[in-house]
């Protein structure tokens, strides 16, 4: 008669198959996770047989966190000529670098080339959002030595340090979410950035405003934020807004919002008070279509003096989009003006001027 014992041990399946089974588990498992991080990696930061002749991949580390960015550097820069520097911010649903980039968007790197200047693309770290938009919305994101903007102007200052370029003429161009970002920027970092561009984008603290009732706050009550972000840094950032008339992510209503609310800004910047010291004028040039190319109009704010304060554009015809001849990705509009000229032409009739000069 069979013992209960060696019944179990006859009954009993062997522990030696289930091993196998849970390594061949553990292991599969761990090749999932290696292709979505290998492919989580290149869509953020793209192939390394992606990179061309001056593109250098860094990372800026602080107490605030890490931020990862690359650089172009044109065939000018020789370690000795002090150049100017664009930095370009994504908007949602892109990258700095890797797929679907804010580099192929602009087309910044051959204008670069040809024009002599340095081109800076942060990329948004890793699960910060959804569809890896900047967090300009979020209210902890719109200060000076936290979050974002701490990030993108160490990366800046670090930057100008590395490649010895020249810290007065450091700009910021964002689309979209990043747009946003780069108006925080200008409030936080006047001090860095002596222009911002937004293609896109809206005011400084526009989560405040309703969508569905936004006169119900105005421009200057944000307007009054930003300027007191700046701080004993205030100056008169100069300001490019290009809208796309038919944007339904971002509206026009929102663009001419930050116009006024940039106006505002630099009003209060002037004497502390919201009272029309500048005597602005306004100029306004409209170019009609043709050519398969959009209608627009250019309007200026500017000094007596004759430096602008607010310029932008608006385009007909045009949706949500970086508008440009040459663009390549997901947001881009061949048929619009060239988006990433007029930034470099406006950047380099704005060079930052210290505060009391």
């Amino acid at each position: 008669m069979t013992s209960d014992a060696t019944r179990a041990v006859e009954t009993e399946p062997s522990a030696a198959p289930r091993r196998r089974w849970r390594w061949i588990v553990s292991g599969a498992l761990v090749a999932v996770l290696v292709a979505i991080a290998a492919g989580t990696a290149a869509f953020q930061f793209g192939l390394p047989w992606q990179m061309r002749e001056g593109d250098h991949n860094h990372v800026y580390e602080s107490e605030v966190g890490s931020q990862r960015y690359q650089v172009h550097l044109p065939p000018q820069y020789d370690g000795t000529a002090r150049l100017p520097v664009v930095m370009a911010i994504h908007g949602c649903g892109m990258t700095g670098y890797g797929w679907n980039s804010m580099k192929s968007t602009t087309q910044f790197n051959s204008l670069a080339d040809r024009e002599g200047f340095i081109v800076v693309y942060p990329t948004q770290r890793i699960f910060r959002s959804p569809i890896n938009c900047w967090n300009s919305a979020d209210p902890r994101e719109q200060h000076r030595h936290t979050g974002e903007p701490a990030l993108l102007a160490g990366v800046a200052r670090q930057v100008v340090q590395e490649y010895d370029a020249d810290p007065a003429r450091v700009h910021v161009a964002g689309a979209s979410s990043g747009a946003g970002t780069a108006v925080i920027l200008g409030a936080t970092y006047p001090d860095v950035f002596a222009t911002v561009t937004s293609v896109a984008g809206g005011e400084y603290g526009l989560n405040q405003v309703d969508p569905d009732e936004p006169d119900s706050t105005s421009p200057l009550y944000t307007a009054r934020q930003a300027w007191a972000q700046m701080g004993d840094r205030a100056r008169q950032v100069p300001l490019l807004v290009i809208q796309g008339e038919q944007d339904t992510v971002v509206p026009p209503l929102v663009a001419t919002r930050l116009v006024a609310h940039w106006t505002a800004v630099s009003d209060l910047v002037d004497d502390g008070l919201p009272n029309g010291s500048l005597d602005l004028v306004e100029e306004t040039v409209s170019v009609p279509a043709g050519n398969d190319r959009h209608a627009y109009t250019h309007s200026t704010i500017k000094a007596p003096d004759g430096s602008s304060i607010v310029e932008s554009y608006l385009v007909q015809d045009m949706g949500h989009a970086w508008p440009g001849p040459a663009g390549d990705g997901s947001y881009t509009d061949h048929a619009g003006p060239d988006a990433s000229e007029i930034v470099w032409e406006f950047a380099e009739r704005h060079p930052k001027v210290s505060v009391g000069h």
